[in-house]
């Protein structure tokens, strides 16, 4: 694993449970919110959904991933809804359900 990796495994595992982050705001912690698509890459290549709970990242407008590595936008609402986050039309509300970190 690269150090980009682990950077972005362990903050993603500091996101609290029935929460959410975007991939920009992972970047943005990063350093470089221009990473945001790298993040994307790098979430699609987790090791462990256990540990690293990938499920919670989204995109800016709050929309779940097609290409969720877990089963797609499908296996991702299980797991956010499994969470304690309503999910409507393939979207989280993120002034609600926002990492509080970046929305508190």
């Amino acid at each position: 694993m690269t150090e980009l990796e682990e950077k972005v495994f362990r903050l993603l595992q500091t996101v609290p449970k029935g929460h959410v982050i975007t991939y920009g705001e992972i970047a943005q912690a990063l350093g470089n919110k221009g990473l945001a698509r790298v993040v994307g890459n790098i979430l699609h290549r987790n090791p462990d959904e256990t540990r690293y709970p990938c499920f919670r990242v989204v995109n800016h407008k709050g929309e779940l991933a097609e290409n969720f590595v877990f089963g797609g936008a499908e296996g991702q609402r299980k797991r956010l809804e499994e969470d304690g986050i309503k999910v409507i039309d393939g979207k989280v509300d993120l002034a609600i359900y926002g990492n509080p970190a970046f929305h508190g």
